[in-house]
């Protein structure tokens, strides 16, 4: 069995964090703590460790994984044409539970699936997994799951799931206790995903395209009218980041109005 390192032990966790930063040097996985959830991270450079991350969870690349970021200045790295209103979420909501859908720099040299020119990125608000991004850089990283059930809220139920085709498991404690769990799902907290990939050629509209921890009403406090209306049709042809199948850190296969398949990924 994987070992488990428990990063409240200060000896478990430099050993935890050397092992994880070595694992993701060469392609295998590693399960961390999030505010939200617990993921599971490859690197989002890496293609085959990518699809491995897929594999895991029994996914194909129609559902590519979300990318977790060290902080708001990588947000340029990775996207272009990032409206202002979005710029305006984050700084508000990152590090936290929001997940952004955006159009992906052209020059990356990444393979996520079929994302069809689209990356949905977040800023966990975990120093775990902040320590881990600050050593490897952008992890693709989706819910700690084998698709289909829930995302694991410790390192022991991910675990359950997903065994030694993780090469180590860091243990940050119950995730999601920071949340009121107000999403689609019943005691769920996933972050919420809003798409700002067609804000040009919809009319300037950010759309919610799964409800999480964070809430309509407060993201149109930060946005206003910027924010679309619920059963806005947001632009079918582009799929973004896994948010359509399961629960905590996923992405969304399709850009949709809200609201999204309550069974839908969430990290």
């Amino acid at each position: 069995m994987t070992r488990i390192y428990d990063c409240s032990v200060d000896t478990e966790y430099a050993a935890g964090m050397r092992l994880a930063r070595s694992a993701i040097g060469r392609g295998a996985l590693v399960v961390i703590p999030t505010d939200t959830v617990y993921g599971v991270a490859a690197d989002a450079f890496d293609p085959e460790a990518v699809q491995r991350l897929l594999d895991a969870k029994g996914r194909d690349r129609s559902s590519p994984p979300p990318v977790l970021i060290p902080g708001i200045p990588t947000l340029d790295a990775l996207a272009q044409n990032i409206p202002q209103p979005v710029r305006e979420l984050v700084a508000v909501f990152w590090p936290g539970g929001l997940t952004v859908v955006l159009n992906a720099q052209p020059s990356l040299a990444w393979d996520l699936g079929d994302t069809r020119g689209t990356v949905a990125l977040r800023m966990p608000s975990n120093p775990v997994a902040l320590d881990l991004l600050s050593e490897t850089g952008p992890l693709a990283v989706s819910s700690a799951n084998t698709s289909g059930r829930p995302s694991a809220i410790d390192a022991e139920g991910a675990e359950e799931m997903l065994g030694g085709s993780v090469a180590v498991y860091l243990d940050g404690g119950t995730a999601g206790l920071g949340y009121e769990p107000i999403g689609d799902r019943p005691g769920d907290t996933s972050s919420t995903i809003v798409d700002a990939s067609g804000f040009d050629s919809n009319g300037g509209k950010v759309v919610i395209v799964r409800n999480g921890v964070i809430s309509r009403e407060a993201i149109e406090g930060v946005i206003g009218e910027a924010l679309a209306p619920i059963g806005f049709g947001a632009p079918a042809d582009k799929p973004a980041a896994e948010t359509t199948t399961e629960s905590a850190t996923e992405p969304v296969t399709e850009v949709r109005a809200e609201p999204v398949d309550p069974t839908a990924d969430a990290r």
